[in-house]
């Protein structure tokens, strides 16, 4: 098959396409994790499917390594790669609401703040993340856990279909009756059967929410932490409160003598009316003696980017997560003791509650296979400052090999690194065999491989 040619795909395309030594190029290149630094040959900011396609053509014809960036937050940097092309879908933005349906069409170079503001006004939400930066592709293809999650299931719970360029240059749209194989395998399984190019959500009534949290002094961390385990799984569905250790931020709404203390703690997200809320979740914040208790309602989309600032594009990170079906006494007695030892003020580790509707959905009915554990735990390095990377990098490592055998074996992939192909196949469980198969069907040549990758069945250890 003869190359295309970089004029050809200049010719084709009508984003930006961009090369080392462009005006635009450095501006382009960083990822949300500056400890990602990469150079790819060519970056396409396409902004329709045409473009997409254009450039999917370019790089298999060409034999070119191929990145999808979308919103670009991937912890290991899996939005970029070096010498190669990347596909930034950045451009690629619109939000259309039915509320009628109460369904929600997003172009896949959304973050998750634009679909908030879209849903928002019409007392609507989507199941989302944490953090509103976050991009729509990459958090719904990983399975998408969140603030909603115990009471209206992953992300991809409520995905109702997706246009997908495929790796021929082909596009289908593909849902639960149509390329149903695939629809299963993106429902969990990253990007690695196709670009998206925009996705169909159901929303859900939520209009507020009673959020806020509550910190305890890290001697009560032991205490906290067994009650928490027992709490938060008998809760009703609608109270969400995942468990922190964190530093207190120096910002005005902390009390100032709180400011740059090391705690652990809940950070509570409940829908439904605040008095009933208030009421659940008291058993909980009686524990102990809290350092702060406050919480309040404030719209969903204000919730969604409480963490924003603390969080901008252009820090370092180093994660490593688990999923965790049960918190022995024996593994709160690691975490107390690594959790204390916060290197910087970003750096946390946070368990995420994944029961509830998402256990109303069985392994193997998506590719998210995860679906018996009660928590996922990420624990995450953070600072602004590269000459801390190694020591927020020694840190979670550190943790992560303390408690991850109490752990159920295998991570969601949307807070891995690159950690190799045994890691990959552990977050996929029973499942990794049919997403191999489906790999090989839609893609045999391993074009989508710079994501935490699913060989194609037929390729060779």
């Amino acid at each position: 098959m003869p190359v295309i040619q970089l004029d050809q795909l200049r010719a084709t395309v009508r984003g930006a396409v961009l090369q080392p030594g462009d005006d635009a190029y450095e501006a382009a290149r960083p990822v949300y994790n500056a400890m990602i630094d990469k150079r790819p040959a060519l970056i396409v900011r396409a902004v329709d499917v045409a473009d997409v396609i254009a450039t999917v053509d370019y790089a298999r014809t060409n034999r070119l390594l191929l990145a999808i960036r979308g919103g670009g937050h991937n912890g290991g940097g899996l939005g970029t790669c070096d010498g190669g092309v990347v596909l930034d879908l950045s451009a690629m933005r619109g939000v259309h609401v039915e509320p009628a349906s109460r369904t929600v069409r997003v172009a896949a170079g959304c973050v998750w703040g634009d679909v908030d503001h879209a849903t928002h006004p019409f007392g609507l939400a989507v199941p989302s993340g944490f953090i509103s930066t976050t991009g729509v592709s990459g958090l719904t293809l990983g399975g998408g856990t969140g603030y909603l999650t115990r009471q209206y299931g992953l992300t991809i719970d409520n995905l109702l279909s997706v246009d997908v360029v495929l790796a021929d240059g082909s596009v289908v749209t593909t849902d639960a009756a149509n390329h149903s194989d695939l629809f299963w395998a993106m429902r969990g399984g990253g990007g690695n059967f196709g670009v998206a190019t925009s996705f169909v959500f159901l929303a859900h009534p939520v209009r507020t929410m009673y959020a806020g949290p509550t910190f305890w002094p890290l001697a009560q961390t032991v205490e906290v932490m067994r009650a928490y385990r027992d709490f938060i799984l008998r809760a009703p569905e609608y109270v969400n409160g995942f468990f922190a250790f964190l530093t207190v931020p120096p910002v005005p709404m902390f009390p100032e003598h709180l400011h740059l203390q090391k705690v652990c703690g809940v950070v509570w997200t409940c829908t439904g009316p605040a008095a009933q809320a208030e009421e659940a979740t008291r058993p909980m914040r009686s524990v102990g003696k809290p350092l702060l208790d406050h919480q309040a309602e404030m719209p969903y989309p204000a919730v969604n980017s409480l963490f924003d600032g603390l969080y901008p594009a252009g820090l370092q990170w180093y994660w490593r997560a688990d999923f965790v079906n049960q918190l022995s006494d024996e593994a709160i007695e690691r975490h107390a003791r690594h959790g204390a030892t916060l290197p910087t003020m970003h750096s946390t580790m946070h368990l995420y509650p994944v029961d509830g509707a998402a256990h109303r959905v069985g392994r193997a009915d998506t590719a998210f296979s995860y679906r018996d554990a009660n928590w996922s735990q990420v624990i995450v390095g953070v600072d602004p400052d590269p000459a801390r990377s190694g020591q927020i990098t020694a840190w979670c490592k550190d943790y992560f090999d303390a408690v991850h055998p109490y752990s159920a074996g295998g991570a969601y992939v949307n807070f891995m690194m690159e950690e190799g192909r045994e890691r990959v196949q552990a977050s996929f469980r029973e499942n990794y065999d049919r997403l191999a198969v489906i790999k090989q069907n839609y893609d045999p040549e391993n074009l989508f491989r710079v994501n935490q990758n699913i060989r194609p069945a037929t390729t060779a250890p």
